[in-house]
């Protein structure tokens, strides 16, 4: 049985929980420490700056998610604003970016389990992978249902670390540092909120999807922000600035000095726990991208066809071999870093896609509608797409090179597709 829609089963509960499990994914577990290199002990305000950073995109992707309520999301969005050469660049970007990030944050899941028991890494996340798949499969409803308990379980962990901190606050200076460097920490924890974005690949199995995808969107971001200050402020207040700068395992390190060693085991299996769900998020988002273009002719129809109304069995099965293949094969460091500069540039086209449609289509319905503008040009995209350029110099060189080679092959995947569906 094939039928080209789905299920429309999910709620405002079950798409923010999904928002904010991808977006804490593991960031917080290890980014924590090089921040506060940066910024000493006010890191928590780097924190702060980061999610008002992603905050002015986060707007741009609600209006445009109102507009157009589609798995494709991004492609979409482009493809309404741009022409059809730009669409096919900002789908295979993002989608090339969620592939690259399953296989990398498969990856630490595996690193994480050998602080339990010797394995190897490649072989425990192709297992993930296949698993995370599977549960996919199975179709949102249900899949919904475990990325709300183990997002829970992500949340719980972070409410325990920032609980631990609470009797140390005052023993240390939550203001040192400079402001140079809380910018500079900001830069680097902004890839802490890179996920926020995949919450609108699940707009065709949302009900009421121009209303309920913008709410969670906003209240995943802000969620996701609140833990990440508190867990900062909670972390400087236990350990100080100077030994949370150099702590591999930050957050396992304020549980075993205020609780013991089997906090920071259990912080470990949280972290697992935060990798899992990113992985089952990050596999469904990529075969929603993958539906979403070849839904638009511009990929291979058959990666459009959807089973039993519950999923996009072949675009799926497509997403996952990708991610094994990278995994076993590519060099994830160099693609993990190629893939924040594919975000960051289907940022930029996001937000000039907003301002493009306030003039191409301005009486186009907008049940979510950015407030403040000069004549017809809305000031907050126009901000947010410059904070996206000053942010993204902080990425290396190698990455752009990366980027252009990951182009260059979607626009000759997408060439032989439509010279042979002629």
């Amino acid at each position: 049985m094939s039928d080209d829609t789905f299920r429309r089963v999910l709620g405002l509960p079950q798409v923010t929980m999904s928002g904010v499990a991808v977006i804490i994914g593991a960031g917080i577990f290890v980014l924590l420490g090089p921040a506060t290199i940066e910024a000493g002990g006010a890191v928590w305000l780097s924190f702060v700056v980061a999610g008002a950073l992603s905050a002015l995109t986060a707007f741009s992707y609600m209006e445009l998610a109102s507009m157009f309520p589609k798995a494709g999301s991004e492609h979409e969005f482009a493809s309404q604003a741009f022409p059809r050469w730009v669409a096919v660049i900002v789908g295979w970007s993002m989608t090339a970016a969620l592939v690259v990030a399953a296989a990398t944050v498969s990856l630490g899941f595996g690193r994480y389990a050998n602080e339990f028991f010797v394995v190897d890494e490649r072989l425990i996340a192709a297992i993930l992978l296949i698993l995370m798949a599977g549960v996919s499969y199975l179709g949102m409803e249900r899949a919904a249902w475990l990325i709300v308990t183990l997002g829970l379980v992500e949340v719980g962990s972070l409410l325990l670390v920032m609980a631990i901190g609470v009797p140390s606050l005052g023993d240390h200076d939550l203001s040192s540092g400079t402001f140079g460097g809380v910018l500079g920490a900001a830069g680097l924890v902004f890839f802490a909120f890179i996920g926020f974005d995949e919450v609108i690949t699940l707009a065709e199995e949302t009900r009421d999807p121009t209303r309920t995808v913008p709410r969670a969107l906003l209240l995943a971001l802000g969620i996701s922000t609140l833990l990440y200050v508190g867990v900062a402020i909670s972390a400087v207040s236990v350990l100080g600035a100077d030994v949370l700068a150099t702590a591999e395992r930050p957050l396992a390190a304020v549980g075993e000095k205020v609780l013991g060693g089997w906090v920071g085991n259990a912080l470990s299996v949280a972290a697992m726990v935060s990798t899992g769900t990113t992985v089952l998020l990050v596999l469904t988002a990529g075969s929603r991208m993958f539906y979403g273009m070849a839904g638009a002719n511009d990929l291979p129809r058959f990666l459009a066809q959807v089973r039993f109304r519950r999923v996009p069995l072949n675009a799926l099965l497509v997403t996952l071999c990708s991610a094994i293949v990278l995994l076993l094969l590519g060099d994830l460091k160099t693609l993990a870093s190629a893939t924040d500069a594919l975000i960051y540039l289907t940022f930029l086209v996001v937000n000039a896609a907003v301002v493009a449609l306030r003039k191409t289509m301005p009486e186009r319905e907008r049940p979510f509608r950015i407030r403040g503008a000069v004549g017809w040009v809305p000031i907050l995209p126009i901000c947010a797409f410059i904070v996206v350029l000053v942010v993204a110099r902080e990425l290396q060189t190698s990455s752009f090179w990366m980027v252009g080679v990951i182009v260059a092959i979607g626009l000759l995947v997408h060439g032989m597709h439509r010279s042979t569906a002629r």
